[in-house]
């Protein structure tokens, strides 16, 4: 009769202790997640100003998720896109920054999960900067040091140059076809 008691109670006292945890867990979402959902907005906007560092404003696109018009004034200067093309590690999500007429101002990769030292380089100046003023026709991976056209893929990580320049091509392409190329 002794086991079957013990056994009671200390399913009882269990209980009592995941219930209480599960209080305590939901009292901190409850708190915590507005916090995060703010800091992640500012994240995003403190993104977009760097990447488009001459805007003034930034706007949401009617009918197009995530899309934002940087404005300097009344004037649009670049649309910020959102960009995912799978890498080695899996997906790689950026923000694209680029111009009505179809060039790259720049990027932000925002996740990923590549190879430390290899793929992680992606979001290194010495990649992006490669990046800057091209249209979706010179945005191809090469590996010839020669070529300064095309995008140089990363030594020992080109599935993470190919990944992140076909995203940021994509996105390109969406705001040229967007804005008719204007």
């Amino acid at each position: 009769m002794e086991n079957k008691n013990s056994v009671f109670k200390i399913t009882k006292n269990l209980t009592v202790t995941c219930f209480i945890a599960g209080i305590i867990i939901a009292v901190v979402y409850y708190i915590t997640a507005p916090v995060a959902a703010q800091k992640q907005i500012e994240l995003k906007n403190k993104t977009m100003q760097t990447l488009v560092k001459n805007a003034d404003d930034f706007k949401s696109v009617n009918g197009k998720t995530d899309w934002y018009e940087a404005k300097q004034g009344s004037n649009t200067v670049a649309y910020v896109v959102p960009a995912e093309s799978k890498g080695y590690g899996g997906a790689i999500t950026m923000l694209v920054a680029v111009t009505p007429d179809g060039k790259v101002i720049g990027f932000s990769i925002v996740s990923h999960n590549e190879t430390p030292g290899l793929g992680a380089n992606a979001s290194k100046d010495s990649f992006t900067a490669q990046f800057k003023g091209k249209t979706a026709d010179d945005l191809l991976v090469v590996k010839d040091k020669s070529n300064n056209k095309n995008i140089q893929a990363m030594t020992g990580a080109t599935i993470t140059s190919r990944a992140v320049t076909k995203g940021v091509k994509e996105a390109v392409q969406e705001v040229t076809t967007f804005t008719g190329g204007k």
